[in-house]
C-alpha cells in the first residue's frame, strides 16, 4: 500500500510539472521581450530598399523617435506619423506631411521612404546601426546621430518651415520658404520676419508657456502667398502659446490647436 501512494504521488508531480510548463499556460512565467530603446533617439537615413531597389537617401534626411510619434525629413518634406514600439517591433500610422514640390529623383526617394516607414516593422539595432524591415522585405537603414544639445528657446534663431493644426501639418504658402524667422530674447522681446514684414513685441515665458503681448509690424505691402502666410502667423502670436522643443524642432501651439513648426 505504502508503495502504490508513492508511485500516485510522484505522477501526480509529474503532471504538475508538465502543466506549468505548457505554453500559455496559469503561471507561465516566459518573460516578455524587451522594447527596443528607440524613443528619445535621433536618425541618418542611408538609404530604402523598396522592390529590390535601393536609394540613398539624401544627405539630410533623417528621423527622430519621440514619445508616441515618429517626425524627420525626407530631404525635402517634413513628416509625423504615430508610433509604437512593442519588443522587436515598430508600428507606425498613417503620416502627415509638407506638400512641396521636389525634384524628380528625390520625389522617387520620398515616395519609397513613405511606403517602407509605415505598418509593422521588425527592428534590428546593433550598435549605431538601425534597420527598420516589412513582411514584404523592404527596409530603410540608418545611422545614429551623435547626441545633440537641445537648442534654447531664447537666443535661438527659429526659421518658420511648416504650419500644423492638430496633428497635421501643412507647407508654407508658395515662395515664402525659410523668409519667416523668429528669435526670443533674454529681456522678454520677441523680433524677426513674417514672411515679408518685420515684427517685434513682448514674449514672456513660463513653464511651457510663452505669452505674446502687443506685435507691431513693418507696413509694408507683400504678394498674397506672403500677406496669408503673415494673417497665419499672427493668429498664433497672440496670447498664451504653448511651445515644446524636440531635438532642433520647435513647435508653438495656440488654444484651437493651429500652430508654427520651427528649426534652429
Amino acid at each position: 500500500m505504502h508503495t502504490q501512494r508513492t508511485a500516485v504521488a510522484a505522477l501526480a508531480l509529474v503532471a504538475l510539472a508538465a502543466c506549468g510548463t505548457e505554453k500559455g499556460s496559469a503561471g507561465s512565467s516566459t518573460p516578455a521581450e524587451p522594447d527596443v530603446p528607440l524613443t528619445g533617439t535621433g536618425w541618418t537615413v542611408d538609404s530604402v530598399t523598396a522592390g529590390g531597389q535601393v536609394r540613398k537617401a539624401p544627405a539630410d534626411a533623417g528621423i527622430a523617435f519621440e514619445k508616441g510619434r515618429v517626425n524627420g525629413s525626407s530631404g525635402c518634406n517634413h513628416l509625423s506619423a504615430p508610433a509604437t514600439v512593442r519588443g522587436a517591433t515598430l508600428t507606425v500610422g498613417a503620416a502627415t506631411s509638407t506638400l512641396i514640390g521636389c525634384p524628380k529623383n528625390l520625389q522617387s526617394y520620398e515616395t519609397a521612404l513613405r511606403k517602407t516607414l509605415t505598418g509593422k516593422l521588425a527592428v534590428h539595432l546593433s550598435g549605431g546601426k538601425l534597420t527598420l524591415r516589412t513582411q514584404k522585405g523592404d527596409s530603410v537603414t540608418l545611422t545614429r546621430k551623435p547626441a545633440e544639445r537641445t537648442p534654447p528657446l531664447v537666443g535661438t534663431a527659429w526659421k518658420v518651415d511648416a504650419l500644423t493644426d492638430g496633428a497635421s501639418m501643412s507647407t508654407l504658402p508658395p515662395g515664402t520658404a525659410g523668409k519667416a524667422r523668429l528669435t526670443f530674447a533674454k529681456d522678454g522681446s520677441v523680433r524677426g520676419n513674417l514672411g515679408c514684414n518685420k515684427v517685434s513685441g513682448m514674449a514672456k515665458v513660463t513653464g511651457s508657456t510663452v505669452t505674446f503681448g502687443p506685435l507691431t509690424t513693418t507696413r509694408m505691402m507683400c504678394k498674397g502667398p506672403a500677406m496669408t502666410l503673415e494673417r497665419q502667423l499672427l493668429k498664433v502670436l497672440h496670447g498664451p502659446v504653448r511651445y515644446g522643443i524636440q531635438h532642433h524642432v520647435l513647435t508653438l501651439t495656440a488654444h484651437g490647436g493651429t500652430g508654427i513648426r520651427a528649426t534652429a
